[in-house]
């Protein structure tokens, strides 16, 4: 998967296996996002292409903050990932994703320290918020000049919502015809100052969930029997969403964000074997917002790979969701998130020890 891709990247972005690089410790800091109109599928696993275009919001609360620093006298490429050391295919993949970056194996080895503030792969977008972050900061390190386009494209190899976590606010990953990745990329929508709303996350798992997303969404391509009819309806969802986010429409955005909610998960579980990331505190507080809504509550659902369930509403609808939430068997936590920033470069360096 990573050398094609970075055989693309390099000839497009870099022309060159790349010479120069900072030896100072950069440290860059992305958010995670979650999709409103889902992502789910590959057109290409080799180059990490996405089958359907989706819409994000990214969220100010949740966050990845990664140091990367390139030292010479290192044996190998060494990762802190949650302040433990890490090895085994989480350091493979950052391995991995530098090689890209530079063009090569042939660079110096790097130290990376990444933590992040909420639960690690358990369906919160932590690899979109992780390789936004990593893309940045090895831009940086590489002394490469990107264009956002060109940095959400990197990020992308790494992870396919990590090129949303690039960008602020409202986004929309673009879904390209091209074999080599090269219209595939986010663009910002709307800025983290467009719109007041909030997204709380109830966290019913710290969990690593047991399947993937790359495993899952192959798995739904080859056995689901709805996997095309999922494809082909996906242009309307994302202009019927441009269009409702463009008038503030929030029960237009909230409706629309639960139907490519539940078409995705009724998607994952119609594959063979079915697919199933939910608990029972995610069922329950379903029907929990659902309650509120059938109360005069503008609340709506949407759920990733994972158990957590999040919640769309209005900032004067925040404390009856939580007093909703708060007597569920389950749920440990509730994360109140406002629309936040794209990544960007920190002077605050992650210690660099191990």
């Amino acid at each position: 998967m990573f050398i094609k891709s970075a055989t693309i990247f390099c000839v497009t972005k870099t022309h060159s296996v790349i010479k120069k690089f900072s030896s100072d410790p950069i440290t860059a800091v992305a958010h995670s996002n979650i999709a409103l109109i889902k992502y789910w599928g590959k057109r290409s696993v080799d180059y990490n292409l996405p089958a359907v275009g989706s819409i994000s919001l990214t969220l100010d609360a949740l966050y990845t903050r990664t140091t990367l620093q390139f030292m010479e006298n290192l044996d190998s490429d060494q990762l802190m990932l949650n302040k433990r050391q890490s090895e085994g295919e989480p350091l493979k993949r950052v391995s991995d994703f530098l090689d890209i970056v530079a063009g090569s194996d042939d660079r110096p080895n790097a130290l990376i320290k990444s933590d992040n503030n909420f639960p690690t792969g358990a369906g919160l977008a932590s690899s979109a918020s992780g390789f936004a972050a990593l893309a940045l900061a090895a831009a940086k390190g590489f002394e490469l000049a990107l264009s956002k386009e060109e940095l959400s494209q990197l990020a992308r190899i790494g992870s396919g919502s990590a090129a949303r976590s690039i960008c602020g606010g409202f986004s929309q990953m673009k879904l390209g015809t091209k074999d080599d990745g090269s219209e595939d990329f986010a663009i910002s929508l709307f800025n983290e100052k467009y719109w007041d709303i909030r997204l709380l996350v109830a966290v019913t798992s710290d969990e690593k969930k047991e399947l993937g997303s790359t495993e899952g969404m192959m798995r739904t391509a080859n056995t689901a029997p709805y996997y095309d009819s999922w494809v082909k309806s996906h242009p309307k969802d994302l202009e019927d969403m441009k269009q409702a986010l463009a008038a503030k429409d929030f029960e237009k955005t909230g409706n629309l964000t639960e139907h490519s909610c539940f078409k995705m998960h009724g998607l994952v579980m119609a594959a063979n074997p079915p697919i199933l990331y939910w608990n029972a505190a995610t069922t329950e507080t379903i029907h929990r917002v659902w309650n509120l809504r059938r109360n005069g509550i503008q609340a709506y659902v949407t759920i990733d790979a994972g158990p957590q369930v999040k919640i769309l509403c209005l900032p004067e609808s925040v404390k009856a969701v939580r007093d909703a939430l708060t007597d569920i068997e389950g749920v440990r936590s509730v994360i109140e998130a406002k629309p936040g920033p794209g990544a960007y470069i920190t002077d605050t360096v992650n210690e660099m020890t191990i």
